[in-house]
């Protein structure tokens, strides 16, 4: 007799082989054509980070720029927990902030571990700029931004410690995964001119082991561009993304011809038929191509993305694994 998981392998694949001989240009329910401008971005959150975006874009901006001023917004806002300022701590009580930024020419920058300072995203940015590396971590990539002008301050919020403090208690995280495992945004910029960038920000999985750090920093696993083809974004539990690779997956698939709904929903089934466990966790990922299609598709219900363009702006609740597999 065929075990639970067997049945999944089975389920997964009869869903991937059907994906892969529907057609390319299949979009997400309601989207419209090909458009351009256009960002999109991770939770709820997203929506007032696009509109900082997408006056960058409307304005003849570049993508980087519009993503770097995008997730500023959420990096700014105490009341976002797991972005920025008023980010969730790690077991110890401080804050440490991953960040990632990749334009439309592969060039790409990160900081990881970053403490006392609220915009690790424009570090990040400074990273690419004007430096030959693509990261900088902890101590280093705190003096690194004292020397390019930024102020260090206290993250750690009245309502986190409180919540922290209580925390230390009971000796456990809540188990909230569309809460504590979202610990993202992640934005995609399609710009006038038809180049795409993207940024990922994050003050990572609450109470975490100090020194941990996920995908968001990481190129490739919480983030990854390619101007020809298109881009990709992730949420939730980091270390599924690191696993898998995840957003270069998403990207790759997108190069074989699927379209990013597709490629977002063969990604997420790849984790499923890889990792053990995976059911205890929430992985989103979002995807944006060269024409302006988008799509996303995640393990848990709950993952929702905004999208900004010149013919919507709305928030959309994504299709996901578990509802599929009832």
């Amino acid at each position: 007799m065929r075990n639970r998981r067997d049945f999944l392998k089975l389920s997964l694949l009869g869903s991937a082989l059907t994906s892969c001989f529907t057609s390319r240009t299949v979009l997400a329910a309601g989207q419209p054509k090909s458009q351009r401008p256009i960002v999109v971005s991770t939770w709820e959150h997203g929506m007032p980070a696009n509109l900082a975006a997408w006056k960058v874009l409307t304005e003849n901006g570049k993508s980087i720029d519009a993503v770097e001023a995008g997730v500023r917004v959420p990096e700014a806002d105490p009341d976002v927990r797991t972005v920025g300022i008023g980010g969730y701590p790690d077991r110890d009580g401080n804050v440490t902030l991953d960040a990632c930024i990749m334009d439309s020419n592969m060039n790409c920058g990160s900081v990881a571990y970053l403490q006392n300072i609220k915009h690790p995203i424009s570090v990040a940015r400074k990273v690419m700029d004007e430096t030959p590396h693509v990261m900088l971590v902890g101590k280093g990539a705190q003096e690194f931004a004292l020397q390019k002008g930024y102020q260090t301050e206290n993250l750690l919020t009245e309502k986190s410690r409180l919540e922290w403090q209580e925390w230390l208690k009971n000796g456990q995280a809540r188990q909230q995964i569309n809460i504590e495992n979202h610990d993202t945004i992640g934005m995609l910029a399609l710009d006038t001119f038809g180049n795409l960038s993207g940024a990922c920000t994050t003050s990572g999985a609450a109470y975490k082991l100090p020194g941990r750090v996920g995908d968001s920093p990481i190129i490739g696993a919480g983030l990854y561009v390619d101007n020809e083809i298109g881009a990709a974004t992730a949420t939730g539990m980091g270390e599924l993304m690191m696993k898998t690779v995840g957003c270069h997956l998403v990207v790759e698939l997108m190069r074989q011809g699927a379209s990013p709904q597709q490629a977002c929903e063969q990604a997420v089934q790849r984790i499923a038929r890889k990792l053990d466990g995976y059911a205890d966790y929430q992985v989103g990922f979002l995807a944006l191509n060269k024409q302006g299609d988008y799509g996303a598709y995640c393990i848990q219900p709950g993952f929702n993305y905004a999208v900004k363009s010149v013919q919507t702006e709305r928030l959309i609740n994504s299709d996901n694994l578990m509802e599929t597999l009832r």
